[in-house]
């Protein structure tokens, strides 16, 4: 099905153009399912280890400290995985030359997209904060509010990388090998495979730099009652205005 046709006739521009693209991502099972269901297994996984329950860092289960974690996971998996691998092939497919007729605009293309993967990203880290909590006896974030200011940035930081790799990206190929670089790079400095406490000093400094690493580290503080450092969300603030900004300028219909 072309992202061009059943567009409902109510509506704005952008809310037929969201509505379109967030069946497309519906049907195609794959999307939801690896944004959804990886993390939701992962936690799964870490939840049936004993040493993830029973081992604390600074007084707090191995456990708990992964859950802010597998939340950044959500984000990365849609940004960089999902993101620029559908507006690449869009490109290719030659749906952005047709959308180009239309009075939609670039702008309101990037937005539909940034839209769908926000409504997925919230879903998905519900979810995960559930099944910790009823499965496994994680608390939930103990700053609620400020937890939801921290995935609202990191999730706006991330996904504008990931429409600027879409933007910039010369075909398919090259977007899918950009973002699963950026995906596997990113969630070492988010602290999937090493803590960051543990990592040197050197890369303790890049991760609080990295939009991963000061999502997690945000989410983290947010979880654990603090409300999140101001220099992260203004990190994160700072990505996404800047490459929300070069995705825009850098957008091309073919």
């Amino acid at each position: 099905m072309s992202a061009t046709s059943a567009f409902p006739r109510r509506g704005s521009a952008l809310g037929r153009l969201t509505r379109t693209e967030l069946r497309l991502f519906v049907r195609e099972k794959a999307g939801p399912a690896f944004a959804i269901g990886l993390p939701l297994a992962l936690l799964t996984v870490f939840g049936n280890i004993p040493y993830y329950r029973r081992h604390e860092v600074d007084g707090t289960p191995l456990l708990d400290l992964y859950v802010p974690i597998l939340a950044a996971f959500v984000l990365a998996t849609l940004a960089f995985n999902w993101l620029p691998a559908v507006l690449a092939g869009y490109r290719e497919k030659g749906v952005l030359r047709r959308l180009r007729t239309t009075p939609v605009g670039p702008a309101r293309v990037l937005a539909a997209q940034l839209l769908v993967a926000l409504a997925t990203a919230a879903v998905a880290v519900t979810a995960l904060l559930l099944v910790a909590r009823l499965a496994f006896g994680v608390p939930l974030p103990r700053q609620p509010y400020g937890y939801a200011a921290a995935l609202v940035l990191a999730a706006l930081a991330l996904m504008a990388v990931g429409l600027f790799v879409a933007a910039a990206a010369p075909h398919g190929r090259a977007a899918n090998a950009v973002g699963a670089t950026l995906f596997y790079v990113m969630m070492f400095f988010a602290g999937l495979f090493l803590p960051i406490a543990a990592m040197p000093p050197l890369l303790q400094h890049i991760s609080r730099a990295a939009p991963l690493g000061a999502a997690a580290q945000a989410l983290t503080d947010a979880a654990g009652g603090r409300w999140p450092h101001p220099l992260q969300l203004i990190t994160l603030t700072a990505y996404a205005v800047a490459f929300c900004a070069g995705a825009i300028r850098l957008f091309r219909w073919e």
